[in-house]
């Protein structure tokens, strides 16, 4: 693992999903509503960019999840038919 993605992983253990998104709408508003110096907007949009790959990484975490269950066991049936065809 890269030092980003381990930084990712332990922002997303101490981070639930939900609270990343809700804090990365707020970062949102505040810049999309200005007022604040360049020194602020620079600070916002870092913390932004970290809440967005905590996001990402719950929802690439979620995605791998379905994924498998999806999957799941193939039925004996299901197998018998793919051996048939092949």
């Amino acid at each position: 693992m890269t030092d980003e993605t381990t930084a990712t992983a332990d922002a997303a253990d101490t981070l639930g999903y939900e609270q990343a998104r809700d804090e990365l709408i707020e970062v949102v508003r505040r810049l999309e509503a200005g007022g604040t110096t360049l020194e602020e907007s620079l600070a916002l949009w870092e913390r932004g960019e970290e809440l967005a790959k905590v996001c990402r990484h719950w929802l690439e975490g979620a995605r791998a999840r379905l994924d498998e269950a999806l999957a799941g066991p193939a039925a004996p049936e299901d197998a018998d038919a793919r051996a048939d065809a092949g």
